[in-house]
């Protein structure tokens, strides 16, 4: 394996299948055997999820609601979006731990640096829920920050395009992808890849970003043994 261990960014969104809202049982089952395919192997596995299936702090706000309140109920939809990830996994036979940058004792483990690569180091997958327990933080940060903390190779951001485009290549079908691109060119190029706070600090930190398409089987598999799929984003 290229990697050892990985931090997964998950998009909320990515959990409702073909939903509008909610969870998507078979769509957390697929995530559950995939990653179990690479746990398998060897890699260790860290995992954040965002809540936008659930509530987004952001929307609430543009619609009149305080954005502290807002980004609380946001870290909230990623504790329960943590807990049905959580329970995939075991379903799965992976021994798993959720652990949440918010006090919340009696459905997940508080975040302790030390313990989150205990647990990694025993071969369980750990899931950060809460974000980073801050409002005007997204999740991207949050999974930026701890792949810094627990020593993450690489962060995986898994979504539902095979890469990054110069456009969006779900409105332009001219769009052209990058398999590999610096930190620089994206900022100089306008790119959308993750929030500039968690981008920044991803790169001041030399911490590569791959882009992929999570919802096509077998693809975390060949994205941790090193084969060009998706885009890297690297110094």
């Amino acid at each position: 394996m290229t990697y050892k261990r990985i931090l997964l960014k998950l998009s909320g969104e990515a959990l409702m299948g073909n939903r509008q809202y909610g969870i998507d049982p078979d769509r957390l089952a697929e995530y559950a055997q995939d990653i179990k395919t690479i746990t398998s192997k060897g890699v260790e596995v860290a995992i954040v999820i965002g809540g936008g299936n659930i509530f987004r702090g952001v929307a609430g706000a543009s619609k009149g609601m305080d954005r502290v309140q807002g980004d609380h109920m946001g870290m909230l939809a990623t504790v329960i979006n943590g807990l049905a990830l959580q329970g995939a996994l075991e379903d799965a036979g992976l021994p798993t731990r959720l652990q949440s940058a918010i006090k919340i004792n009696e459905v997940a483990e508080p975040f302790i640096r030390r313990k989150a690569m205990r647990h990694l180091e025993k071969g369980r997958v750990v899931i950060f829920g809460g974000g980073t327990g801050n409002p005007y933080f997204t999740t991207d940060s949050a999974a930026v920050l701890r792949a810094i903390e627990i020593e993450a190779d690489v962060i995986l951001k898994g979504t539902r395009v095979d890469g990054i485009y110069n456009v969006d290549p779900e409105k332009d079908n001219t769009a052209v992808k990058f398999n590999s691109i610096s930190f620089d060119d994206v900022l100089r190029k306008g790119l959308k890849v993750m929030d500039t706070t968690a981008f920044t600090l991803s790169q001041e930190n030399k911490l590569p970003i791959i882009v992929f398409d999570m919802n096509k089987k077998g693809n975390l598999l060949k994205v941790v043994s090193g084969e060009n799929i998706g885009t890297v984003v690297n110094v």
